[in-house]
């Protein structure tokens, strides 16, 4: 388990690289250059051959213009109150920027989130019959809060969701 558990993180490691690398348009060659590595090295780390450490993983970051960042694990909990099953995450995220204002297709309808009736319309519908995957996509904890009390929601399903609604609005349950 302990080298299938291994492979994942170096494969992971290695498509951040990649990620990162085409994101700041650079090849591999000019990539190990600015950073310090070779560039055979590089490419065995964006194909999960091999592991950085962590000290070379963010010189290798550095140089495509990104930094590491610890990001807090989110799950997604089921949850059931009169009846009706829904999901409520464990705690609340920032989502970028396009998908936190962008347009959504749901249950056959479209949500342009940018529009506030339509993310509250939106929002109600993922609050109660979301399915986790959707939840994590289209939920920013912020735009969330602010949404909070025009939120037509089922008692149940508003108390499940409003501790952590409570926790962000003392700064200390959003993640970004």
């Amino acid at each position: 388990m302990e080298v299938a558990h291994t492979a994942f993180w170096a494969e992971r490691g290695g498509l951040l690289f990649r990620q990162a690398r085409l994101a700041a348009d650079m090849n591999q060659r000019v990539l190990a250059s600015v950073s310090g590595t070779s560039r055979t090295t590089l490419s065995a780390y964006e194909h999960g051959r091999k592991s950085p450490t962590l000290g070379t993983a963010g010189r290798i970051l550095d140089a495509a213009g990104f930094r590491l960042a610890l990001e807090a694990k989110v799950e997604v909990e089921t949850c059931e109150s009169e009846g009706r099953t829904f999901h409520v995450p464990t705690r609340l995220r920032r989502l970028p920027v396009g998908a936190a204002l962008g347009v959504v297709r749901l249950r056959g309808r479209e949500f342009d989130l940018a529009d506030r009736d339509a993310r509250r319309d939106a929002y109600t519908l993922l609050l109660c019959e979301g399915r986790p995957g959707e939840l994590l996509e289209h939920v920013d904890g912020v735009l969330l809060v602010d949404l909070w009390h025009e939120l037509a929601l089922p008692a149940g399903i508003r108390a499940a969701w409003e501790p952590l609604v409570r926790e962000a609005r003392l700064d200390e349950g959003v993640l970004i």
